[in-house]
């Protein structure tokens, strides 16, 4: 097995739920999840550090998902009839949590500052201005 199937074994359902929660329709999400791993396999060796494989991948998957997006917001208009986006499924309940928690394992990974930026930035909502004055400012 090559080391991108097994980076694709390991990561497609992942990378799917996640294109999932995105988009929420799961044709879709099948589509952008052959594109990303599109994307992978032609920038693998852009890959640096193989145990942030996963994050690496949610980056492309995203960006795949906003081309998409933006290629859809400029060609059709969104119709009166789309289910509310802030309508939360059973199904998009669990994704969530099992996506919160692969988050938080790579937040864990994290080294520091970067951690430390991360979760001041999400969980202390604190712009990244305030940050470099903070980390800046001479020690007393």
């Amino acid at each position: 097995m090559s080391d991108f199937e097994k980076l694709f074994s390991e990561n497609q359902d992942f990378i799917y739920k996640y294109l999932l929660k995105l988009c929420k329709n799961s044709d879709l999400a099948q589509e952008l999840t052959q594109e990303t791993f599109f994307r992978a396999y032609i920038n693998i060796s852009r890959l640096k550090d193989e145990s942030k494989a996963s994050c690496w991948l949610c980056q492309i998957a995203k960006n795949t998902y906003f081309a998409y997006y933006n290629g859809q917001k400029k060609t059709a208009p969104l119709s009166e009839n789309e289910a509310d986006p802030f309508t939360v499924t059973p199904e998009e309940a669990f994704i969530n949590k099992e996506l919160t928690s692969q988050a938080m394992d790579c937040l864990h990974r994290l080294n520091e500052p970067y951690k430390e930026v991360f979760m001041l930035c999400v969980f202390g909502q604190i712009s990244l201005r305030v940050k470099s004055i903070i980390r800046t400012r001479p020690k007393a």
